[in-house]
């Protein structure tokens, strides 16, 4: 059985189709990688998963189950990570992990610390989020990310405003994320180089696969 499955999507954007009867299943373990041309959906499509947009119509099932993308308990187990991270700009780093992660289970300094330290952000760890580059600030988020100890994540081209380092730092924690079971869905521009057994592909608009 699927982890998560998507049934009979729809969603308008003013008298137009966005996204029309869309449906996948994603199983434990496995990259859906959502490619498409800018404005063919792929965004909305992570916004009406992570309840932050209502679509015309879902079917949306979670473990066996159907849910409401604003049920409390799915919207537990994912974390949304979209274009710009959602930091606080006046709290350092280490206050912004610690206060993303804190509102979902309790997690102590030396978590965030060891977080901050494996996406490479250690440096900066202390310093006021408005202080660092788009490349810095994706790492922190990226931190919370992981430390977020959830098994579904919803991410919005993972790679934006890194460098290649960043980019295979990325590829690395996703893999490491899956290997221990976690989902994934990600709207991307590229392929993320995912081992092939790891991932499976859906472009929206089109109907067509990656390769």
């Amino acid at each position: 059985m699927c982890e998560l499955s998507v049934k009979n999507l729809h969603v308008f954007r003013g008298e137009r189709y966005l996204l029309k009867g869309l449906e996948f299943e994603v199983p434990r373990g496995v990259c859906l990688q959502v490619a498409g041309a800018n404005g063919a959906g792929k965004t909305t499509l992570l916004r009406v998963m992570s309840g932050l947009l209502e679509p015309e119509a879902l079917e949306l099932r979670w473990r066996g189950g159907r849910v409401s993308p604003r049920d409390p308990e799915y919207h537990a187990t994912l974390f949304y990570l979209g274009h710009d991270p959602p930091l606080k700009d006046d709290f350092s780093a280490v206050e912004n992990v610690a206060f993303n992660v804190g509102i979902r289970r309790s997690v102590s300094r030396s978590d965030v610390r060891a977080a901050l330290e494996r996406v490479g952000a250690q440096r900066f760890a202390d310093l006021p989020v408005r202080t660092l580059s788009a490349g810095q600030r994706r790492r922190v988020a990226l931190a919370a990310l992981r430390l977020s100890g959830t098994n579904l994540w919803l991410l919005d081209e993972p790679v934006t405003n890194l460098d290649l380092a960043g980019q295979s730092l990325v590829v690395s924690l996703i893999e490491e994320h899956l290997v221990h079971g976690g989902l994934v869905v990600a709207a991307i521009h590229q392929d993320l180089g995912l081992s092939l057994s790891r991932r499976f592909s859906l472009n929206v608009g089109t109907g067509e696969g990656l390769p």
